[in-house]
């Protein structure tokens, strides 16, 4: 979950055939809401829409939200939200997020987080057979600005290149090509699951998440940013955007102030630069998702009957 209790600027993306979502439609450059107060990423399919709703509570208490009366308090949080499929996966099926995840998530949310791997969204994810995970990355511009990402693989295509045992994605984290004998039970446990290596599996999949800047950008250029950081994902991840996948990424902008769409505009008066500038940002935003569902599956541990890459092929983690 992101949250911005002072409003953030938002566009979506989908681009898988069976996504789960919330409040996408006013992401629309062309409709009314121009902030959004949170982003929340959730497992239990369809059902862990409803964490979004402890979340609107929270933030309704602390008077964040589109205002509609007279009376301060009269607010309405906008929280758009998408979720994965996880359902049944280490446990019940009917253990899945209800409002009070949500809530409690808000409450204690943190300005700067590390967690990475089975936390959150992350924990039951799958992606290709292997554990899947949440992950984050982030770069600084030569200009400054900040470019982050935030991924919760889920996904039928697989993170990891089966000629290689390695990711199809470059990584941060030091790699070598796993021994043989780690290659070998890698394979045969994706065999023993009747996931072939080189095909995806049939089931119910997503990956979701954000990418953000503190670039001042309007909804249009943020939906432009959700879209483009699809490339990164249909780079880490082979295949992507099936029909089984609810594949869908936000882009959020948090910079300071509102952008005014006019010609008088100091950002606007040069035609050329402004656009340099936005593809800037638009390709790290796509390299940080890479980077982020790549670490996903890199940082997950394994858990609810599910084994990870780290797990399975130990040999490719070079001592630090």
């Amino acid at each position: 979950m992101i949250l911005a209790p002072l409003g953030a600027t938002a566009g979506v993306d989908v681009r898988g055939g069976g996504p789960g979502t919330r409040e996408t439609d006013l992401l629309r450059p062309e409709n009314l809401i121009q902030k959004v107060h949170a982003i929340v990423l959730s497992g239990g399919s369809a059902y862990g829409l409803a964490s979004a709703q402890g979340v609107m509570e929270f933030l309704e208490e602390t008077g964040s939200g589109f205002s509609v009366g007279k009376d301060p308090s009269w607010v309405v949080p906008i929280v758009p939200g998408a979720v994965i499929f996880d359902l049944g996966r280490g446990g019940k099926f009917a253990n899945r997020p209800d409002s009070t995840f949500g809530y409690r998530a808000a409450k204690l949310a943190k300005s700067v987080s590390s967690d990475v791997g089975c936390v959150g969204a992350g924990l039951g994810a799958r992606s290709g057979g292997l554990k899947g995970g949440l992950g984050m990355a982030s770069t600084r511009l030569d200009n400054g600005h900040v470019v982050s990402a935030l991924a919760v693989v889920n996904s039928i295509g697989s993170v990891i290149n089966p000629d290689t045992c390695l990711p199809w994605h470059e990584s941060t984290t030091r790699l070598r090509r796993p021994n043989a004998s780690d290659r070998r039970a890698l394979r045969d446990y994706l065999s023993a699951l009747a996931v072939p290596v080189a095909t995806p599996e049939t089931s119910l999949n997503t990956t979701i998440g954000t990418v953000a800047t503190n670039l001042r950008l309007s909804k249009s250029e943020c939906t432009k940013f959700a879209a483009v950081a699809h490339d990164g994902l249909a780079r880490a991840v082979r295949p992507a955007h099936l029909m089984n996948d609810g594949d869908t990424i936000f882009g959020l902008s948090v910079g300071p102030g509102d952008l005014i769409l006019s010609e008088n505009e100091p950002i606007f008066s040069d035609p050329v630069g402004r656009p340099a500038l936005l593809n800037k940002v638009l390709a790290a935003g796509a390299d940080m998702f890479a980077q982020a569902c790549t670490e996903a599956i890199l940082r997950a541990s394994s858990c609810g009957g599910m084994l990870s890459y780290r797990e399975l092929c130990p040999s490719a983690f070079v001592s630090q």
